[in-house]
């Protein structure tokens, strides 16, 4: 893979369900079990799915005009699948968008259902990857001990 395409996160343990997640460019967040106010991963997923939806629908329809209300809301049901593992089904994202009234609002908003289909279709990384159903490789690094 070239370096362009490369994306990657580390995640720290600070404590027994505790962590903290680093990007490359000095971004961090808690992460945990849910016992507190971090996130749990699930969470993350979902709100990985909406935020990548949110930006690709902000950058088309704030062109035309910068909305008034811009909120969107993740859900989905976390359950045992037939083999006993845990998945997410019924995901939702829901978008609670307004514009101005005029012109430019006008626009905004016929933009609106072609750029949630746009990202939905091609410009989401993440739903897209969802959907697809991409593998996911779990290994131990080298130099790891288990003693």
């Amino acid at each position: 893979m070239s370096e362009d395409t490369f994306r990657s996160v580390e995640i720290e343990r600070t404590s027994l369900g505790q962590y903290v997640v680093r990007n490359i460019r000095g971004g961090s967040m808690s992460m945990g079990t849910g016992e507190d106010g971090s996130f749990t991963p699930v969470e993350l997923l979902l709100a990985a799915i909406g935020g990548c939806t949110a930006i690709d629908v902000d950058h088309i329809t704030s062109r035309r005009a910068e909305p008034t209300q811009f909120s969107v809301e993740v859900t989905g049901d976390k359950v045992r699948d037939e083999a006993g593992g845990n998945q997410m089904q019924n995901l939702r994202v829901e978008f609670t968008v307004t514009f101005p009234s005029g012109a430019d609002g006008d626009r905004a908003r016929e933009a609106l259902p072609r750029s949630l289909q746009q990202s939905h279709d091609r410009l989401c990384t993440v739903s897209r990857t969802v959907e697809h159903g991409t593998p996911v490789s779990i290994v131990v690094a080298a130099g790891s001990t288990g003693n």
